[in-house]
């Protein structure tokens, strides 16, 4: 997509917000944006992929019509072959454009909840059931926020149909990702937009490159890419860009809205529903993938979350047991951080982003960091980013880097603090910035006030305390002072103040005023 294509496309979607914007909060009205755009994305994918069936017959799918003799013969075939490869129906009368030219003239909302309680109801009973079950649960077309009468509620609801309808998603141009596009970008819009609440289900761009890039060093396929707190999906389809094919997608999120989110991203990204198993429970009490073991992990938790660690649940739960202690019931991060390792296969690679205090926190969360450098040598790289460059928070973070199978007897830590661009509302990343940390780690080469290799013994010399600055020295000896040059230069002020002083005087006397003291 050209920079004029994609300036286009941001003005329509900017346009579509509008159509919500002071209606309802920016964390809500994406449940409609978002939920509309995967209307029409199954709708266009349903009309080519029915096409291509009635090619041979000369026909397209609008041309399928009741009143049509063998009407019922050509929708029973194109539907069980459709649930069977897509994973859903639509009938040519529940497509996105019918029902967008339909509500130019008629009332059209009972016709759009009808449509989408369908594509649910379509898939019922086949394999792609969960993957659909309550997809569009969020979008409540019944809300007083998107207007006070029926009427105003299906004008609002018409506009929004009417933008979306005159953007081409390309969906037969097979390099053309317009659709990813639009979701990415009105994700993070909805974030910066919203603030911590919406911008919990976000990672920001620059740091899903950097995760992904590291999770894939030296590899061009990956049989799994694993997300326990995957909100929205995009790490996971991250790492799907940097590689040549990923066999199957895994992830877990706690919230329902999120993870609706995330199962769309899925298939909107032409991710097929046999590949992907996204689960709704709490990652740390509910695991639901427990016995599986993933050849790269990403992952952007919950900083500090607190969590239940009493739980009977996890009496004896092999995630933890090792470690002879919990993560404190205050702060999960290394909880996380112990679920992870325990999902990841030997020849994997895990990077996470956390706050900067799973580095030098001690108890129990020193005792882990210990036994995971220590005793298991899992850790592999300390990368410090600049801080305010998530949305909802300004504080520093940092990503660790694991592996179970290390070619490397030292861990690297490199010192990224200072390499953004201050933004109007948040620091960024550029381009130069993602590739000079990501070559950091690809080359494990140390460079003055920036990298580092340090040996085990180094870290436990420090306790297995790991603050960057233990290890990076970015300290900036200051210009010597010259300090005769600077008694001259006072000694000089003094002589032209006083020269001001007598012209000030000269001045007072020749209008009769009172000289300052």
């Amino acid at each position: 997509m050209t920079d004029e294509q994609k300036h286009n496309l941001e003005s329509r979607l900017w346009a579509i917000a509008n159509t919500l914007r002071g209606k309802m909060d920016p964390d809500e009205f994406k449940d409609y944006i978002l939920g509309l755009i995967f209307y029409k994305y199954l709708s266009e994918k349903m009309a080519v992929y029915a096409n291509n069936i009635l090619k041979t017959d000369e026909l397209t799918y609008t041309d399928i019509i009741p009143e049509m003799e063998n009407y019922d013969a050509y929708i029973n075939a194109i539907k069980n072959s459709s649930v069977e490869t897509l994973g859903y129906f639509l009938a040519p009368n529940e497509l996105f454009n019918y029902i967008s030219e339909k509500g130019k003239t008629e009332f059209i909302l009972d016709d759009l909840q009808r449509v989408l309680n369908n594509i649910e109801n379509s898939t019922m009973g086949s394999a792609s059931e969960d993957d659909f079950d309550k997809l569009f649960e969020d979008m409540d077309l019944t809300s007083t926020k998107l207007g006070r009468t029926e009427a105003a509620k299906n004008d609002t609801i018409t506009s929004v149909l009417k933008h979306l309808n005159e953007i081409d998603f390309r969906l037969e141009d097979a390099n053309a990702d317009v659709l990813g596009d639009a979701y990415e970008y009105l994700i993070g819009q909805f974030a910066s937009g919203a603030g911590k609440k919406s911008g919990e289900f976000y990672t920001p761009q620059e740091v899903s490159s950097i995760l992904a890039r590291i999770v894939t060093t030296g590899k061009t396929r990956l049989k799994s890419v694993y997300d326990p707190t995957c909100g929205s999906g995009s790490l996971l389809l991250r790492v799907a860009k940097e590689v040549e094919d990923v066999g199957d997608f895994f992830g877990q999120e706690l919230r329902r809205t999120t993870y609706n989110l995330a199962r769309m991203n899925m298939i909107l990204h032409d991710v097929h529903y046999r590949n992907f198993d996204i689960k709704q429970e709490d990652t740390l009490l509910e695991p639901q993938h427990i016995d599986k073991r993933f050849e790269a992990i990403v992952a952007n938790p919950p900083f500090s979350v607190k969590w239940n660690n009493a739980d009977a649940r996890l009496l004896n739960d092999e995630r933890f047991t090792p470690y002879g202690k919990m993560a404190p019931s205050s702060k999960a991060d290394f909880a996380f951080i112990q679920h992870m390792l325990h999902h990841l296969d030997d020849n994997g690679t895990m990077a996470v982003v956390l706050p900067h205090g799973v580095l030098f926190r001690g108890a129990a969360e020193g005792h882990i960091r210990e036994f995971i450098i220590k005793e298991q040598n899992y850790l592999d790289a300390v990368i410090g980013l600049p801080s305010d460059i998530f949305y909802g928070t300004g504080i520093p973070t940092c990503i660790l880097v694991f592996k179970k199978c290390r070619e490397h007897e030292d861990v690297l830590f490199v010192d990224a603090s200072t390499c953004f661009e201050k933004g109007k509302n948040k620091n960024y990343l550029r381009t130069q910035d993602i590739n000079r940390i990501v070559d950091a780690y690809k080359n494990r080469q140390e460079e003055d006030k920036f990298s580092h290799l340090a040996s085990l013994d180094e870290i436990a010399e420090n306790d297995y305390n790991l603050n960057i600055p233990r290890y990076v020295d970015t300290f900036e000896k200051a210009d010597d002072i010259d300090v005769s040059a600077v008694t001259a230069n006072l000694k000089q002020i003094e002589l032209d103040m006083k020269e001001v002083d007598e012209a000030i005087k000269a001045f007072c006397a020749e209008l009769g005023l009172e000289a300052p003291v």
